[in-house]
């Protein structure tokens, strides 16, 4: 008897716990605000640069409101899709739907208006072009990477991020109407940014990975490896951020900030390698101090994408 009367006040208190703030806030969360924050940080600077100063309000705003809808509806197909692994993840099992907050069902209908809406903003406020990328971005991140390379193989992230890179193109197609080699350049810059971001933070979270079954790439190569692979991708990098100068003809404050912010991403990497060839503790290797200044390394990169041009140096 007191045992059900436990039980039942558990869900009493589960149930009084989900009031329409904590629903809201659950849908909100199946977007993962905080790629979405990346993701604009890497569009709307390409913006200024293909505007070579200050772009149309109106496309910035619709830009970027479609491709909130874009990401988030990806992101709300991708917690649907790993929900099975996420109830088993501690860095994931406190989201919608490990927590039942949001039923399966409820989150697709959220994630297919997202993406339509997505296309719809796109494609009457801005142009064709933009919205066909973003929708080609959203249809890759969740049936290549999410349905078959996540699960399958340790170059999920690699070729899985290509989704992620995406926007450097929906920013520029915004403005221009077309592609240009500027914006791949800058396309490449996140995809070999992507593998040493991520691989840090697997490498934190490798328990979790491995408990899942999901093969990323520090849960099956010892820990020196996946710094030795750190420092090759964060090399490549830094060189390709470096041919924005030359192939772009930017002023000088870009390959200034780039040099700078390349040497010190490259410096931490190295720091890591070497943390991880003396030894396989996490405590020791520290990954999550890469993984926070590459954030960083990439939020200031792309601020001198869209400074540069307004400064008229060079």
């Amino acid at each position: 008897m007191q045992a059900a009367d436990a039980a039942g006040g558990r869900a009493g208190e589960q149930h009084e716990a989900a009031t329409w703030r904590d629903v809201v806030a659950a849908y909100v969360g199946l977007t993962k605000p905080r790629v979405i924050e990346l993701l604009l940080l890497t569009t709307v600077p390409v913006m200024f640069f293909a505007a070579r100063g200050v772009p149309d309000l109106l496309t910035v705003v619709a830009t970027v409101v479609g491709g909130t809808f874009s990401a988030g509806s990806a992101s709300v197909f991708n917690c649907v899709y790993d929900r099975d692994i996420d109830e088993q993840m501690r860095r994931t099992r406190r989201r919608a739907l490990p927590r039942h907050i949001v039923s399966p069902r409820a989150a697709l209908v959220f994630g297919a208006v997202l993406a339509v809406a997505s296309t719809a903003v796109l494609w009457g406020f801005v142009n064709g072009l933009s919205a066909a990328l973003s929708l080609g971005a959203n249809a890759f991140y969740v049936f290549v990477y999410t349905m078959v390379l996540k699960r399958r193989t340790t170059q999920n992230i690699v070729w899985g991020g290509l989704a992620g890179c995406f926007p450097a193109l929906i920013g520029w197609t915004a403005v221009t109407g077309s592609l240009a080699w500027t914006p791949v350049v800058l396309f490449l810059v996140v995809f070999f940014w992507t593998p040493p971001h991520t691989w840090a933070l697997a490498l934190r979270y490798r328990e979790d990975y491995a408990g899942v079954d999901v093969p990323m790439l520090p849960v099956v190569a010892a820990a020196a490896e996946v710094g030795r692979q750190v420092v090759l991708y964060t090399w490549a990098t830094v060189a390709t951020s470096l041919l924005l100068w030359p192939v772009a003809g930017t002023g000088l404050l870009y390959p200034v900030v780039a040099v700078v912010l390349g040497a010190v991403f490259l410096v931490e990497a190295h720091k890591m390698w070497g943390r991880a060839r003396r030894s396989d503790e996490l405590s020791e290797i520290q990954p999550m101090r890469l993984f926070h200044l590459s954030n960083l390394y990439l939020s200031l990169l792309f601020v001198a994408v869209a400074v540069d041009p307004l400064l008229f140096i060079g």
